[in-house]
């Protein structure tokens, strides 16, 4: 079952640099579900990125409001969309974001801790997480020693194991190749079949055929359509 999780009304992002005002992103109104593998396509420098953050609650806009699962929280202090962030959103970037140091399991184990969990408990979640990826017999590798396509199913682990109700992936199969994007875009599938809200920001083309939704954001604007068809087909 679908429901709401974010909307974004008249939603604006602008930046000013001495006398310049930069809109990366114009007025918006968007709304995303649960239970759907959403797209966010466009050219370099479209404001993709700048989207996301503002739905991911990093970045606060500069005019419009923004609603979780029905309540605005634009007015929320920052340590209240800290604490939303660590508790119902997932994060999956292109260059991993592993902690070096750490193995996989170690990795995966981090958000827990900063929630609080014990370590036999967060060990626990941890290792059912990267069951849940395929990468059990790679829960001691560092980081060093993993590919590319398994550093980003350790990512995918780190953001499922608080159990998010959204998980938002910046570029997450730019540095894969073709059958390794193939795995990982299967797994978001995945997650968006059992209920959750997977936004991916990509300019991929392979990836269409993944998504639910496609939504896309060209000059700061944002459109079900694109401006020019042809720039999206192969």
């Amino acid at each position: 079952m679908q429901e709401e999780i974010v909307r974004l009304e008249a939603v604006e992002k602008r930046y000013q640099t001495g006398d310049t005002t930069i809109t990366a992103l114009a007025s918006s109104n968007l709304m995303l579900e649960t239970g759907q593998l959403t797209l966010i396509m466009g050219p370099s420098g479209s404001g993709k990125t700048t989207l996301l953050s503002i739905i991911g609650c990093i970045i606060y806009p500069t005019a419009g409001k923004v609603y979780y699962k029905g309540q605005e929280i634009t007015s929320w202090k920052e340590s209240q969309w800290a604490d939303l962030r660590l508790k119902e959103i997932g994060f999956v970037f292109q260059q991993f974001n592993l902690i070096e140091p750490l193995n996989a399991l170690e990795n995966v184990m981090q958000p827990l801790s900063l929630q609080g969990k014990s370590k036999s408990e967060a060990r626990g979640l941890a290792e059912k997480a990267l069951e849940k990826v395929g990468l059990t017999d790679r829960k001691f590798n560092l980081p060093k020693k993993l590919s590319g396509g398994q550093k980003q199913r350790v990512a995918i682990a780190r953001a499922l194991v608080t159990e998010p109700s959204m998980v938002l992936c910046d570029e997450p199969t730019a540095s894969l190749d073709s059958k390794s994007a193939g795995v990982i875009m299967n797994e978001l599938k995945e997650l968006a079949s059992l209920g959750k809200a997977v936004i991916v920001v990509t300019h991929d083309l392979r990836l269409r055929k993944y998504a639910d939704r496609i939504i896309y954001v060209e000059e700061g604007k944002v459109s079900n359509t694109p401006s020019d068809e042809t720039l999206y087909k192969q």
